[in-house]
């Protein structure tokens, strides 16, 4: 029939040819960029999961310093699979590499111009077989595949449950799998075909770069997995109900004959790698030593000291502990008491062993068996508030003695004495918005911000009010500001600092609001990085 068309229908015939061929074209132009597009998104998922797993490595490393007995084990299996991840990483980075080497750089992006199919298959093949090129692209799959799986069988059950492992192998083998024992796969005919010459024989340049972007994301996932999988049994353990003992909680340290005891069994938690990273206690104002006064078992400070003399004693200071680079205290307020027949005052700081010069340090001082009304004390600068409760405003000097004396109900008298140091207020730490040192912001936050002063980890809740300070920007004078926040001068030359650059804030002058005659350490300055 071909031969009895008519010019005219031969000519429609062949412009539909042409049609469908253009189609085509245009079709294949659009895979390409969209294998491209998912190339860029894959991209950017594996350069934030890399910056998501170094930071997750990085708080794993500081607790194994923090807490040895617990994480040490932990870090070093991650850090074995970060390893073998990193390794075979920047292989597969480089082979990318030399695929783009010869694509000008400014049509990296012009995923159309990736159509061809010559890179891989001149560099993974010889013919029918392997090249040694591509027998190392297979061997580095494999290779991690096993000493993956391999590393995961070790990790001991304490750390990754049976079943967690099982898991986490079986998707390892999915992501990496390179055929079966022969390296061969089904092809859509049902007929077997070499795994490398599936999966990268003959495809455009831009999709065999898109699925090693995506072996590269498989490795990322794996080293999340496996470190969530991990931590996620070192949590179990630590949750374990077997870590826990039961405590004694009562109100009071000692009851009287015939009274109704109130106390109450609480769980504790008893765990050997929970150990404080520091120890700070004093009994009765005394700094206890380790070894000496106190030993560690099963994370307990457990105290090897004598009862001392009759009456209640006071325990107090922290425990720290070390948590993401900071020191994390948590408070001891202990009393006991010792009971015979009293004959001495307890007296005891309740901020420790020191008192401050220029603020109202609150004592207790009492004598067990007397009442309150019964007891006086005496010092320079102290005063009764209520009670057995009393405030102490120490002069000059470095050290007060507290007296206490009270009369016992069958007429005898007793009296005891105490001395504590004085320690004057620490130096204040200059702010902005209330943040200290070297800080970040925009340069508009600055203008309208707050210069305050603070003491940190101070015992007292002192309000600081600033009166003046100095502004200086580089390339700028510095403005001598009044008041606390920039003036119309220190602003100006906030203008003319650039991005980058770090503004000072220096010679704060800040003042206790109810005290204004203590004369407070020089404040130290805040340096602010202009954000913008």
């Amino acid at each position: 029939m071909a031969g009895k068309l008519s010019p005219r229908q031969r000519m429609i015939n062949l412009m539909y040819l042409v049609f469908i061929a253009m189609l085509a074209m245009n079709m294949s132009k659009e895979v390409l960029s969209a294998f491209g597009l998912l190339n860029e998104k894959l991209t950017t998922f594996n350069k934030k999961a890399t910056e998501r797993n170094q930071a997750a490595l990085a708080n794993l490393e500081l607790k194994a310093t923090e807490q040895p007995e617990k994480y040490e084990a932990l870090y070093k299996e991650v850090g074995i699979i970060k390893g073998a991840s990193s390794g075979f990483y920047s292989y597969l980075d480089s082979l990318k590499s030399e695929m783009v080497a010869e694509i000008p750089k400014e049509d990296l992006q012009d995923y159309e111009v990736m159509d061809k199919a010559d890179f891989l298959d001149q560099a993974f093949f010889q013919g029918e077989v392997y090249s040694a090129e591509g027998q190392k692209f297979v061997d580095n799959i494999e290779s991690y595949r096993a000493s993956t799986i391999e590393i995961i069988n070790k990790i001991p059950d304490s750390l990754m449950k049976p079943e967690q492992k099982s898991s986490l192998m079986s998707a390892i083998e999915t992501r990496f799998d390179t055929g079966d024992d022969n390296g061969k796969v089904e092809n859509r005919d049902g007929r077997p075909i070499d795994w490398l010459k599936y999966h990268y024989e003959g495809f455009p340049l831009v999709a065999s770069l898109t699925k090693i972007t995506l072996l590269q994301s498989d490795i990322k996932s794996t080293e999340d997995e496996i470190l969530k999988s991990m931590l996620q049994g070192q949590m179990s353990s630590d949750l374990s109900m077997t870590n826990y003992t039961t405590l004694l909680e009562q109100p009071k340290s000692a009851y009287y004959q015939g009274e109704e005891f109130d106390g109450a069994i609480v769980l504790g938690r008893k765990d050997n790698t929970t150990r404080p990273n520091e120890v700070n206690l004093t009994l009765d104002g005394r700094e206890l030593e380790e070894d000496e006064d106190y030993v560690i078992e099963d994370g307990r400070v457990k105290l090897t000291v004598s009862a001392g003399r009759a009456g209640d004693h006071k325990l107090e200071g922290n425990l720290i502990f070390k948590q993401d680079g900071e020191d994390i205290e948590v408070p001891v307020s202990q009393e006991f008491a010792t009971i015979t027949k009293p004959n001495a005052a307890v007296i005891s700081a309740d901020k420790m062993n020191v008192v401050y010069r220029g603020v109202s340090n609150p004592m207790t001082i009492s004598i067990p068996g007397i009442p309150d009304n019964k007891v006086s004390a005496s010092a320079s600068g102290l005063k009764r508030v209520s009670g057995s409760r009393y405030a102490m405003m120490p002069g000059t000097g470095r050290t007060v003695v507290i007296r206490a004396s009270g009369t016992l109900p069958d007429g005898q008298g007793v009296s005891s004495s105490s001395e504590f140091r004085i320690k004057d207020i620490p130096r204040p730490s200059g702010t902005v918005r209330g943040e200290y040192g070297e800080i970040k912001m925009p340069r508009n936050n600055l203008e309208i911000s707050t210069v305050g002063a603070m003491l940190e980890d101070f015992d007292f809740d002192l309000n600081l009010a600033v009166s003046g300070f100095k502004f200086k920007v580089p390339g700028q004078p510095t403005v001598q500001v009044r008041g606390n926040r920039l003036d119309a001068r220190a602003k100006s030359a906030l203008k003319r600092a650039g991005r980058g650059e770090a503004a000072q804030i220096f010679d704060i002058q800040a003042y206790i609001t109810n005290n204004r005659t203590y004369k407070l350490k020089k404040v130290s300055p805040v340096v602010v990085e202009l954000t913008n």
